[in-house]
């Protein structure tokens, strides 16, 4: 059985993190009430997410997937094997796993605030919970999460679905980075991996979604785009008459003429900080560059976000990028699918794949 990924020995992942367990069907089936559809939080593609209640009164998401395959088989056994690696306050943690039979299931710590879509965009975008303090920290904290991942963990890890469905808020509407069923381990001294595409349009670094060259500076582009999403309250990709534009296409023309005040959620209404506004805007539109190289590392992006060298922000301020915008320099992938599609499936040549990913 495959359960942490292909040459991992299970026994040393335990004496790294001790603080997951693997859990039985049968406790999972109680602790959702068999999986009721009451207890259901969302589902996708991949499968469903069930809130739970263990035996000792803490709260759990389980996400089960819908059926078993080849290729879900494997995208569990990454995302298990991640999570197990992995600990920061900024990172969804891993509870557990089951595996019996051809059921596959993943435990997380339940996370009451949901997503940052669901409060930018879904069920909870009307009642404005999220102030310009709780952004503020949600840019921050998400980004310390994927500084680790890329910088601390061994091996480093890139994400590779960076987006707002995947920034989960705890109680207190801290970010808690999530879902790592398409994340890659990055080999020492590697500078990229070639990989197959996999991911949400809108999001994807053109390096990426061209040619499947996958490394930190596509999170880094990714994330710049949740940083412009948070800051506006606008998706990566909307349709103006019947013309699809990104949200870089939108924000760099208004920052190129300081007209940041155009920039704020309206959902604000003018309840921010102008300084953290103008700086999380700038840091955004400089991780979305189309050049690689010209983006910064995400270490940078939190320094930058935190404001902790004023050096480093006056010279943000002044990068020729915001001297006056240009066609050619922004691109954000989109034009690689022109359809009402917005995911990637990691089989672009088999429609029938295509087609099932985009339940998600």
């Amino acid at each position: 059985m495959l359960c942490c990924g292909k040459g991992t020995n299970r026994s040393e992942l335990g004496k790294k993190q001790q603080t997951w367990r693997v859990f039985s069907l049968r406790e999972l089936h109680a602790a959702t009430n068999n999986f009721n559809y009451d207890n259901k939080l969302g589902e996708g593609g991949f499968g469903s997410v069930y809130w739970g209640q263990l035996w000792d009164g803490s709260q759990i998401a389980v996400k089960r997937l819908k059926v078993w395959s080849n290729k879900a088989e494997m995208e569990f056994a990454v995302e298990v094997e991640i999570l197990a690696r992995v600990r920061h306050k900024n990172l969804l943690s891993l509870r557990g796993y089951c595996a019996e039979g051809q059921e596959r299931l993943i435990v997380y710590d339940y996370m009451p605030n949901l997503s940052l879509l669901s409060h930018l965009h879904g069920q909870h975008s009307a009642e404005c919970h999220l102030n310009w303090d709780r952004r503020m920290s949600i840019a921050i904290g998400s980004a310390e999460g994927i500084a680790y991942l890329h910088h601390q963990s061994t091996p480093h890890i890139i994400h590779r679905d960076i987006k707002a469905s995947n920034v989960l808020l705890d109680l207190d509407f801290q970010a808690r980075v999530a879902d790592f069923g398409f994340a890659k381990l990055i080999p020492e001294g590697a500078t990229h991996v070639t990989t197959r595409v996999k991911g949400t349009l809108g999001y994807l670094a053109p390096e990426y979604a061209m040619l499947g060259k996958a490394n930190e500076s596509c999170d880094v582009y990714s994330f710049g785009i949740l940083l412009l999403e948070l800051a506006s309250g606008k998706k990566p990709i909307e349709k103006h008459a019947a013309v699809k534009r990104s949200i870089t296409d939108w924000a760099l023309p208004l920052v190129c003429e300081s007209k940041y005040d155009e920039l704020a959620d309206p959902k604000l209404n003018g309840k921010y900080v102008n300084e953290e506004l103008k700086r999380l805007v700038l840091v955004a539109l400089i991780c979305t560059q189309v050049r690689p190289e010209k983006r910064p590392t995400m270490p940078e992006v939190v320094e930058l976000l935190k404001g902790i060298s004023k050096e480093k922000l006056s010279e943000l301020e002044n990068d020729e990028l915001f001297k006056a915008p240009h066609a050619a320099d922004y691109n954000d992938g989109t034009s690689i699918a022109e359809d009402s599609t917005d995911f990637i499936s990691e089989e672009r040549d088999s429609k029938q794949e295509l087609k099932e990913e985009n339940e998600l």
